[in-house]
């Protein structure tokens, strides 16, 4: 064997040497990655299983977002964010098909059979067909998100288009199935105040909707306007409710909005209320 073909096998032998103490090396190097995951995963279903057998509430993790369907679209965002102070999470739109009418829908699909009636007849949206689109905003506020929807025909443009159906005339909070979104005001601000601005800002843009109820009697809008600043809220002082203020407001599509402050021994209650529910949750 020449010195040449002696040394290529060295180097070849070497080169088998190495490559199988690298394959080693990250033999070595990928069980200890997968071997955590792979505990994990051994424990993982164990723990969804009981999890998934255990009571509804302890599948919950809170409250996502609350749902508003909306007339105007920008005029909504544009109050929750410009005035409301929310930011924007994410838009998405020009929802149709089968699969989300029904997933929508089904409910109002089967009641307009019972009734022997035209779907659209009870507001029902066509998205199945593509003759409705449905578009999407969410807004963040600190601790939950708002969700605006607009149903609107196909051929209406996303956001300042003209909305599928007319809203409800009457939103009085005394109807069933009737919701409302409440505020929290920080433990600082004027909450009179507040009412006042929102109002102010709201009509600088036009929102001639937006206007808060008082705790005086006013017999029309000119007199509600006109009531004295500390009419813009109700204080409670006494009972469990002491420390609670707050006052109904209407927002710039005619929603019911309420807006809340909570000081004192109802925000003690409901700080409580709150730490023990986590323990209940954590433990």
């Amino acid at each position: 064997m020449s010195d040449l073909q002696a040394t290529a096998e060295t180097d070849l032998e070497r080169r088998r040497v190495m490559q199988g103490a690298g394959l080693f090396v990250a033999g070595v190097l990928l069980a200890s990655v997968i071997s955590p995951a792979s505990d994990a995963a051994d424990v993982r279903p164990a723990h969804a299983a009981a999890r998934n057998s255990g009571p509804l509430g302890a599948r919950l993790q809170g409250v996502q977002h609350f749902g508003l369907t909306v007339q105007n679209m920008d005029r909504a965002f544009a109050f929750y964010t410009e005035v409301l102070g929310g930011t924007e999470v994410m838009r998405d739109g020009d929802f149709h098909g089968e699969r989300i009418h029904n997933t929508l829908l089904t409910d109002q699909e089967i009641e307009a059979r019972v009734r022997r009636v035209n779907p659209r007849t009870l507001g029902v949206p066509d998205l199945k067909g593509g003759a409705q689109r449905l578009d999407v905003r969410f807004v963040q506020f600190d601790n939950v998100v708002i969700e605006l929807l607009q149903y609107r025909d196909a051929e209406q443009p996303s956001g300042g288009g003209a909305a599928f159906a007319e809203p409800l005339d009457h939103m009085s909070p005394a109807f069933p199935r009737m919701m409302h979104i409440c505020f929290h005001i920080r433990d600082d601000v004027d909450f009179n105040k507040f009412i006042a601005d929102l109002e102010s800002e709201s009509a600088r843009r036009g929102m001639t909707q937006v206007r808060a109820n008082r705790v005086v009697t006013v017999f029309s809008e000119k007199e509600r306007a006109a009531a004295p600043l500390d009419a813009n809220s109700n204080g409670i002082t006494e009972g469990k409710s002491n420390g609670w203020r707050l006052i109904y407001c209407k927002g710039c599509e005619g929603e019911q909005l309420e807006f809340v402050q909570a000081l004192g021994p109802v925000k003690k209650t409901f700080d409580d209320a709150r730490a023990a529910r986590r323990r209940l949750v954590e433990g």
